[in-house]
């Protein structure tokens, strides 16, 4: 059975009420870490009356609530566990209320939902929690049946166009080295993964759904975590998955284009951001003063702001000097605000990874950790999943994945592998279907540009026809003059594409294949199909080799064979006396 449509718009965060200290915890039947029916749960929650929850939602008691208590929370029907109250959304497609006779199936023990939803809802037989705008108090809710999981953590919360990812993997090397001493773990939510100390969970989407937000939250208290990083986008603030939460720190990385299939125009996207920085969701700013979107937070944001500058600006709170780029990562001096320094690193290779070191260099010491300590997290940091990520088969040229799926993440990728490439650039990307199709263009142009082999091939395609994207691509490709671009190829299947790419690789060339990076399967058709840019890249690589192996066994035995066959005739003396006259 599908599930409701999730994308409605919310409202800010509604306050932060404290838990029930009547009601004994109870074990919930899906131990934290199981998600055989969805994101994990907290192994012991203290269930919380149906009346009390009706209290903070400022509605009256629901009809038949009785005695009856939660003890988790879900907008998903087909996630739903007993005791939970299932959240009735109305959506695009479908209203959550459509489902709530499977929530009710499955042990929910109320349905949260809006005017429109409640008649359905209430044909279950369950009570109806009814409000005007139930995603917007989904987040807190949420909070308040877990217990306000988030007011036991340390959370640094990260936002911005470019960067999340590497940065909260960066914060997570800086907490974690901190936490060493105490025994203490750390956790980490973002696009690639979610982490409870080394126990790693796939990813759905950048920031989880509010009700599956705090449930990681309580699972991590639970485990012993007592810090977290995670990124933040622009959907989740819009759509209320933080609500519920108020971070210790805030980082604002940079705004560029994107998303503009979300947002109508670039103020919207920015307005989006800025939520972060109000004193309902954050206490403390972090924010990179190289940025002009950046600037504008300096006066707009409603916390305490502290600046980093990878360009070194003197206006800075923290500011890079003496920065050294190299092919795997860059060394730099961190200079804080009373001059204290820093020899710090960026672990990724890239002159912006510098600013993605420094942002979480300033946020781990705004947070309180030592800022010797927090650098020296950060350096330990083994490499960001296709980020930037090395595909090593012992071949005699470089080999990276990386994510950049954006004109600036492109051209900024480019540019840092163009530094430390001898030889020539052979780059594969595509563009994604049913996604911003304004960007298209530009992305094959700076591939154009900044490529000797440009090869234009398939992202995601979705239900979009591959070749009508591509023919975007290609247009922007051909505004490059002829001068100033490298050989354009087109290749719609994505891994004959990265073969392509492969077979023209010589020593001392790098082969790159952006767009999908850490991804591990490829949408076409609505069919996603299991696909790994780095294994399908490791293979070419391999079979290249083979192809070379094989070609240089045939030519050493076809040598051989030359040098000892016998000459036709079979005499190869001297010519006789009568060929002498």
């Amino acid at each position: 059975m599908p599930q409701a449509d999730q994308n409605s718009l919310s409202p800010s965060a509604e306050g932060r009420p404290v838990s029930s200290p009547q009601t004994a915890p109870v074990t919930t039947p899906a131990v934290a870490g199981d998600t055989a029916s969805g994101p994990p749960r907290p192994a012991h929650v203290r269930p919380v009356p149906l009346a009390e929850l009706a209290r903070r939602l400022e509605t009256a008691a629901p009809q038949g609530a009785g005695d009856a208590a939660a003890t988790g929370i879900t907008h998903d029907s087909r996630a739903v566990r007993p005791g939970d109250v299932y959240a009735a959304l109305p959506g695009a497609r479908f209203h959550g209320a459509d489902f709530a006779s499977q929530a009710a199936s499955l042990g929910a023990v109320a349905v949260l939902t809006d005017p429109a939803g409640a008649e359905r809802a209430a044909g279950t037989g369950l009570p109806v929690l009814t409000v005007p705008d139930p995603r917007g108090r989904m987040g807190a809710l949420a909070a308040a049946i877990y217990g306000e999981p988030g007011g036991d953590l340390l959370q640094i919360g990260i936002t911005g166009t470019s960067g999340k990812t590497t940065t909260a993997y960066l914060v997570d090397g800086g907490l974690r080295k901190a936490a060493e001493k105490a025994g203490d773990l750390t956790g980490l939510i973002g696009t690639v993964e979610s982490r409870i100390g080394d126990e790693r969970l796939k990813s759905e989407r950048t920031t989880p759904e509010a009700t599956d937000l705090q449930a990681l939250f309580a699972v991590m208290r639970e485990r012993g975590v007592t810090a977290v990083a995670m990124e933040v986008s622009s959907h989740a603030l819009v759509l209320g998955r933080v609500d519920g939460c108020v971070f210790d720190v805030a980082v604002f990385n940079n705004l560029s284009p994107e998303h503009l299939d979300f947002h109508p125009d670039m103020e919207d996207y920015f307005r989006a951001k800025r939520q972060l920085f109000t004193r309902a969701r954050s206490r403390a700013a972090v924010v990179n003063f190289d940025d002009e979107y950046g600037q504008r937070l300096l006066t707009e944001s409603e916390v305490p702001v502290t600046t980093f500058s990878a360009e070194g600006h003197p206006d800075a709170d923290w500011r890079a000097e003496d920065v050294e780029v190299g092919p795997l990562g860059s060394t730099f001096t961190a200079v804080g605000p009373k001059d204290e320094t820093v020899r710090a690193a960026a672990p990724i290779a890239g002159a912006f990874n510098v600013a993605n070191a420094l942002a979480a260099l300033t946020a781990l010491v705004t947070a309180g950790i030592d800022p010797q300590t927090a650098a020296d997290g950060i350096a330990s940091v083994p490499g960001v999943p296709g980020r930037l990520e090395r595909v090593d088969a012992g071949q005699d040229y470089l080999a990276i994945v990386d994510y950049a799926h954006k004109p600036d993440a492109v051209e900024s990728v480019l540019f840092a592998v163009r530094k430390v490439t001898e030889g020539r650039v052979h780059a594969v990307l595509g563009c994604g279907g049913d996604r911003d199709p304004h960007k298209r263009n530009a992305m094959g142009s700076a591939l154009a540009r900044l490529s000797d082999t440009a090869v234009l091939t398939s992202d995601n395609p979705r239900t979009e026809d591959p070749l009508a994207i591509l023919a975007t691509m290609l247009a922007g490709a051909a505004e490059v003059p002829a001068y100033d671009r490298g050989t354009v190829l087109l290749e719609e299947d994505r891994a004959a594409a990265i073969h392509l790419a492969v077979e023209r690789a010589e020593p001392g060339d790098t082969v790159i294949v952006l767009g999908k990076g850490h991804e591990q399967g490829q949408d076409i058709a609505g069919v996603v199909r299991p696909f790994d840019d780095v294994l399908v890249l490791r293979e070419a690589i391999r079979e290249k080799q083979e192809a070379a192996a094989a070609a240089a066994t045939a030519h050493a035995a076809a040598t051989v064979a030359a040098v000892t066959a016998p000459v036709a005739g079979g005499d190869t003396t001297q010519g006789t006396d009568a060929e002498d006259r």
